[in-house]
């Protein structure tokens, strides 16, 4: 399977049209990226610049994003967008690639869902990580105990 690289540019535009909302696709992935593909021939990784903005999931085909691309996307959406902020004082192990804990959360936008791809940020909104939603963003308010997000990549 063999497609041009402004085609692939669309694919994953599209999915990020789907994942995270319209208009954000061509915020997060502009002309020029370059792909990496699995032996089967699909999109496995999405560089732009030498950075990995993404990979593309091979069980659901849905985007799990680098920190580049989660600063993309961050500047794409208005908080609280996708966005998980937790206490000061546990920024740092956030940012050094640590896992998000509930009772750790402040604010959590209400329409994550459990899987979702998030943005752990910090009270003045600066982006510290991004990983997977474990619970919504209302179950991360109510909880005092269980992972909230399970940190991907730290900035």
């Amino acid at each position: 399977m063999s497609y041009s690289g402004n085609s692939m540019v669309r694919r994953v535009q599209a999915i990020a049209d789907y994942q995270f909302g319209r208009g954000t696709g061509v915020k997060i992935f502009p002309e020029g990226c370059e792909f990496t593909h699995s032996r089967t021939g699909r999109i496995r990784q999405v560089l732009h610049e030498g950075m990995r903005l993404a990979t593309v999931r091979a069980e659901d085909g849905r985007l799990t994003l680098g920190i580049e691309g989660a600063s993309r996307l961050k500047e794409a959406l208005a908080a609280p967008g996708y966005r998980v902020t937790i206490d000061p004082s546990v920024a740092e192990f956030a940012r050094s690639g640590k896992n998000a804990f509930a009772r750790h959360v402040t604010a959590a936008d209400p329409a994550i869902r459990a899987g979702d791809e998030v943005l752990v940020v910090g009270e003045d909104d600066e982006l510290l990580a991004t990983g997977s939603a474990m619970m919504s963003g209302d179950e991360m308010l109510a909880f005092n105990y269980g992972v909230a997000v399970k940190v991907r990549q730290g900035r």
